[in-house]
């Protein structure tokens, strides 16, 4: 094998088993920044030796028997000279626990307890937003630093000071390496579900730059919520979470066109969808409501989704679900933003003069005064109501205030499209 096959083949593994070699020094150091680090001197080590001996038949197991080793070393000759006799037996008692581990059980977990408390852990609430997003990357989705920043256009050193910060919080706080009690799970999961979809939003509809999507950020939320699904089977929101990723990924193909610029949701050829990852994402959804109760925001957004995905044309939508699922929404997760989508749908089942009340009972909300989103949604329904100077106005304002170059020559366009209907038909020249 090439010294270049290698290499790929050690990213490989390194990104589908880092979270699990991670989790389980975690759980023996009750360090997550040490834990990190000497799995990445295994890796390091798996860098030089491989290219030599080739690659091992289980590669994994390679990795995690190096770290354990690194772990063990780090254990007994760096122990600190004032510690207690208490911290010295635990010590003792977590040497021990290395010594006898078994590197092929705990890879083969089929519980994953391991990996699930380092998903709490990377997403624990004493932590800013932006850090358990940097976090999780780095630890749960086997992401570097550099990969991080540029998926988020920010630089490689904010990334890692976020990271660093991160490690020093979760360690000042003593965090447990553990998954939280009944009573403390429902904040926790919260926190968790967040960060995992913030990161598939960012891939889907980036904020800023030159791309319309990041399909490896979708990729890697999808990843995390399928992964925490079989991990917490009895959780009706996380299977929401992952029928609304597995759905709306579905039409990543269809949401550009040849030339890379956006294509709406009405005018995207569903035929493009991929349709296995609707089924999956319905499949999903039906193990939500099989959990009983009421459905949570994730579940009731990916049932909006669904009405979508089962829609063979843009005209067959059945909107008037789609404002009552909205509606429901609104009760269980008020905001905004959420009254804005659901004006879209009553523009859509009702008219655009409904749809315009409705959003303009919202052009003095606070949260959505930087919002392009709220000019664009005005803009087009002003179109719909032939009223274009409005209209043309509002897709400037709209095209002035994203920061991502797609979106922005769509507003323009659109503007434009808007001026050439106010110009003298050629009938009524002359």
């Amino acid at each position: 094998m090439s010294q270049l096959a290698t290499h790929k083949a050690i990213e490989a593994v390194w990104h589908i088993e880092s979270a699990r070699i991670i989790g389980a020094l975690t759980r023996m150091l009750r360090d997550v920044g040490l834990a990190e680090e000497l799995a990445q001197d295994a890796l390091v080590s798996a860098l030089e030796t491989w290219p030599q001996t080739g690659v091992p038949d289980n590669p994994a197991a390679w990795l995690m028997t190096a770290a354990k080793h690194r772990a063990l070393d780090r254990l007994r000759h760096h122990k600190l000279q004032h510690t207690k006799h208490e911290e010295l037996g635990r010590d003792l008692l977590i040497e021990q626990d290395l010594a006898e581990v078994d590197p092929l059980a705990a890879l083969d977990d089929p519980i994953g307890d391991d990996v699930l408390r380092l998903l709490f852990i990377a997403c624990h609430p004493v932590l800013p937003p932006e850090g358990r997003v940097a976090l999780t990357l780095r630890l749960l989705g086997g992401l570097s630093t550099d990969e991080i920043a540029r998926a988020f256009l920010v630089s490689e050193p904010t990334i890692a000071q976020r990271i660093v910060r991160a490690k020093r919080t979760l360690s000042a706080a003593q965090v447990p390496f553990e998954v939280p009690q009944e009573q403390d799970l429902p904040e926790r999961l919260g926190s968790v579900l967040a960060v995992i979809y913030l990161v598939f939003n960012e891939g889907y509809a980036a904020t800023a730059g030159d791309d319309w999507m990041r399909p490896s950020l979708c990729d890697e939320a999808l990843r995390l919520g399928r992964i925490l699904a079989a991990l917490a089977p009895n959780e009706s929101e996380v299977h929401g979470l992952v029928a609304l990723m597995e759905i709306q990924a579905s039409r990543a193909r269809a949401r550009t066109g040849a030339n890379g610029q956006p294509v709406l949701l009405l005018e995207q050829n569903r035929a493009r969808w991929d349709h296995l990852l609707i089924q999956r994402g319905l499949a999903a959804l039906n193990r939500a409501r099989a959990l009983g109760g009421l459905l949570g925001p994730y579940a009731l957004q990916a049932s909006i989704a669904a009405c979508h995905a089962r829609a063979r044309t843009a005209e067959e939508t059945d909107w008037h679900e789609i404002c009552a699922l909205y509606d429901a929404l609104a009760q269980v997760s008020p905001s905004p933003v959420v009254e804005l989508n659901r004006a879209v749908a009553v523009c859509m089942a009702f008219g655009p003069e409904a749809g315009l009340v409705a959003v303009d009972a919202l052009m003095d909300e606070p949260t959505l005064h930087q919002y392009h989103l709220l000019p664009a949604v005005r803009a087009d329904f002003l179109f719909r109501l032939g009223r274009f100077q409005e209209a043309c106005t509002a897709f400037e304002r709209a095209a002035a205030m994203t920061r991502n170059l797609p979106e922005r020559t769509l507003l323009l366009a659109r503007a434009q499209t808007c001026q050439s209907h106010l110009l003298p038909k050629p009938d009524t020249i002359g």
